[in-house]
């Protein structure tokens, strides 16, 4: 993909996620106790595993929003609602993603459990308005590439290059 020249783009290690969303673990003790974890598809579903195990959580569910359609930017399709949490409005529920960007998503999600705890492991500030718990600020002009939507290549050395 191709970053428009004022956007920085900002590679996130397995291992970064890991720890950073064991420090949301932290953040989130003594809040609960909860019922169990909503991610919100796809970005939120790793951080919801390491919560989920982290938490000893055994309920996990989704919420699954298109919001990065690259035919139908803005565009907001809601794919799958989790109906227990629905039920409750997200009462003892904990809402998990990656990122808040620009608070598009997580305002829909608000709509849908309004109730729920909102936890990400990264944020930036357009998005920060909508998030109860977070562990790292990022700046609005960076693109935050994850493990899971990026793959390791061979890259040849510098040495021997012209």
């Amino acid at each position: 993909m191709a970053l428009r020249d004022d956007i920085i783009a900002h590679n996130v290690s397995w291992a970064e996620v890991h720890r950073d969303t064991k420090h949301l673990v932290r953040k989130l003790m003594g809040k609960g106790p909860w019922e169990g974890i909503v991610a919100l598809t796809r970005g939120g579903l790793v951080p919801a595993a390491i919560l989920a195990r982290e938490m000893e959580i055994r309920v996990v569910d989704t919420l699954c929003i298109s919001t990065y359609d690259e035919q139908l930017k803005g565009t907001i399709n809601v794919l799958k609602i989790p109906e227990r949490a629905v039920a409750v409005e997200g009462e003892g529920w904990l809402l998990v993603d990656d990122l808040v960007d620009t608070g598009t998503t997580a305002k829909k999600a608000r709509e849908i459990l309004p109730k729920s705890h909102f936890a990400t492991v990264y944020a930036k500030p357009l998005g920060l308005p909508t998030v109860d718990t977070f562990v790292s600020e990022v700046a609005q002009d960076v693109w935050v590439f994850f493990p899971w939507d990026t793959e390791p290549q061979y890259i040849a050395p510098l040495v021997g290059k012209d």
